[in-house]
């Protein structure tokens, strides 16, 4: 039996040198840190990206300004302030030069638009016209921003300064002479 494998002399393996030892205990350090770096992302969720800076685009980079004050609006949730005030801004446009000289918007809450005229027949005359200005201004504003007009004539109430009043005051000229 000719081919038969008898035993084979077993060889040692040449001692390692110093510059392999060198090689083993970076590759040892490399794999350590490496696992260490992967159980601290993990406890992070997600690697440290502020201490980067690269070449695709992400939220620090410069942006025009126009851009940034509609991210903000966005943001902030002022769309509909925003829109109602440049409303307010357009009103001769919306409602015409005529009714704009009598009559105008004083403050919007509660998808409610005051508007005060300067006269009663012209109150009277915008309390007819409210419900086609609140199609008008939900066509440009978006449907539903604006529910009702409320039309005020001239010289509403008295603003009323301070918590306390006297029965009967009429305002704070009421003691002089």
């Amino acid at each position: 039996m000719r081919g038969a494998p008898g035993p084979q002399p077993v060889r040692k393996a040449p001692e390692p040198s110093g510059v392999d030892l060198a090689r083993q205990a970076l590759a040892a350090a490399r794999e350590a840190a490496r696992a260490r770096g992967n159980a601290a992302a993990g406890k992070k969720g997600r690697p440290q990206q502020g201490l980067r800076s690269g070449a695709r685009a992400d939220g620090r980079d410069p942006m025009p300004l126009m851009a940034a004050l509609d991210r903000l609006r966005t943001e902030r949730g002022w769309e509909m302030p925003m829109a109602v005030a440049g409303v307010m801004e357009r009103w001769p446009e919306i409602v015409g030069p005529e009714i704009a000289a009598h009559c105008e918007p004083e403050r919007y809450e509660d998808r409610e638009l005051v508007v005060r005229c300067d006269s009663s027949a012209w109150a009277a005359q915008l309390k007819l016209l409210a419900p086609q200005l609140v199609a008008r201004l939900n066509a440009d504003l978006g449907q539903g921003t604006v529910r009702l007009i409320k039309v005020q004539g001239p010289g509403g109430r008295p603003k009323r300064y301070g918590p306390l009043r006297a029965p009967g005051s009429t305002g704070p000229g009421d003691t002089y002479g």
